[in-house]
């Protein structure tokens, strides 16, 4: 894993789309040896982040950094983050197989490493059923177990996962989040865009709150919940509270209470 203390460096983040401004202005940074949580509300500018710390997607405008390397610097930078999108593209027509040589080949990752890693993984995840199945034939849980493997396979210092645990059952799920700690306690860095705040509150070392495109809120749970004086609340609460849901919520209960 990589020396650097600071795994990633994200300094006025700009991205918009035409005249829609989805990010404005965010800052943060990611420790190596983290989970960091990236929460918001539905629209509040997650995706369109990480698919910037990705390497998918041009900022408009601001700096990110990538264990030392700027994000325009794309070959040095992708072979440093393993990436599973919220909405999983994958090469159909092949084979799980195929797609993990391919993905090999294309990072030209030592074929002995590569092979017991795969290993590993695949009998991890109990994806060796559907190892020769070509990936269009395959249920969507499936689909995400050879997006994550396909993210894992370089044993990549850095990993960007936007809702990783999609379709995926509850024994992957263990697993997953299993495998997100132990690269954490090997000196790796995560970040982790999820809706699911349990999730969130079991896995994440420190959490940004964003809405609007904007961080509202940034520390480890126990600061947040001190912040919005919710000590004995959840994350979940204290999510609503920052986003300022709360009322609205309490609103539409009692709505709901009289139907």
């Amino acid at each position: 894993m990589s020396s650097y203390d600071i795994a990633v460096k994200v300094e006025n983040l700009v991205v918009s789309y035409g005249s829609i401004m989805a990010v404005n202005g965010l800052t943060f940074q990611v420790r190596s040896g983290e989970v960091y949580g990236l929460l918001g509300p539905n629209g509040a500018g997650k995706t369109s982040t990480i698919k910037v710390l990705a390497g998918v997607l041009e900022p408009t405008s601001g700096y990110v950094e990538v264990f030392g390397y700027p994000i325009s610097n794309e070959i040095a930078v992708k072979s440093l983050i393993g990436y599973v999108p919220e909405s999983i593209v994958l090469l159909d027509s092949l084979t799980p197989r195929e797609f993990f040589e391919f993905i090999a080949s294309v990072r030209k990752l030592n074929s002995k490493v590569v092979n017991l890693r795969l290993s590993q993984l695949v009998s991890a995840f109990n994806l060796k059923e559907y190892f020769d199945t070509p990936i269009a034939a395959l249920s969507m849980g499936t689909k995400q177990k050879v997006a994550v493997i396909a993210a894992l396979l370089h044993d990549p210092p850095l990993l960007v996962l936007d809702e990783p645990l999609n379709g995926l059952d509850a024994r992957s799920s263990r697993i997953l989040k299993e495998l997100i700690l132990i690269h954490t306690r090997k000196g790796g860095a995560v970040i982790l865009s999820t809706h699911i705040m349990e999730i969130a509150e079991k896995l994440c070392t420190r959490v940004g709150i964003i809405n609007r495109g904007k961080l509202i809120g940034e520390g480890t749970i126990d600061e947040l919940k001190k912040l919005v004086k919710s000590v004995e609340g959840s994350l979940e609460d204290v999510f609503l509270k920052v986003t300022e849901q709360e009322n609205d919520l309490r609103e539409i209960v009692k709505a709901l209470e009289r139907i």
